[in-house]
């Protein structure tokens, strides 16, 4: 009996340590994995979860696709940007409509901004000008 409970206590850890899901992002204390910033904008962050449960923050939608041109495309389980409109919500990025306005700065530059309804995305772009982009085309326009 010993045995078996020491068993099932060692497939609990692994199955927890190894859960595949988001994580919160503990802003202002957790730097960006792909330039070292601390990660404080919650409208632009972003997360990479690999398929062993492994999780990368970035403080910005841009770093985490610089990221993604050197990682294998096919461990990453779940790809997740900050929705513009609700600030610190990840949202699905390969279902995220993305808009790239100069009057919206992001943490490093682009002015990328990502929004879970294409809607919302539609009604900031008439209010602060700009270009839409699907999933699809922001891997295009980082060449990943």
């Amino acid at each position: 009996m010993k045995q078996f409970t020491i068993l099932l206590f060692v497939v609990l850890c692994v199955a927890i340590g190894c859960s595949v899901g988001p994580k919160p992002i503990d802003y202002g204390h957790v730097g960006c994995h792909y330039c070292s910033m601390t990660i404080v904008d919650k409208q632009h962050a972003a997360q990479l979860v690999t398929e062993k449960g492994k999780v990368y923050n970035f403080d910005a939608i841009e770093c985490m696709m610089n990221h993604l041109k050197d990682e294998n495309e096919a461990t990453i389980a779940l790809f997740l940007v900050n929705d513009f409109e609700q600030p610190g919500e990840l949202v699905d990025a390969t279902m995220a409509t993305y808009l790239i306005s100069g009057n919206i700065p992001s943490p490093m530059g682009e002015y990328l901004s990502a929004f879970a309804q294409e809607g919302a995305a539609v009604k900031t772009m008439e209010k602060q000008d700009g270009e839409l982009f699907t999933w699809a085309a922001m891997k295009k326009r980082f060449k990943f």
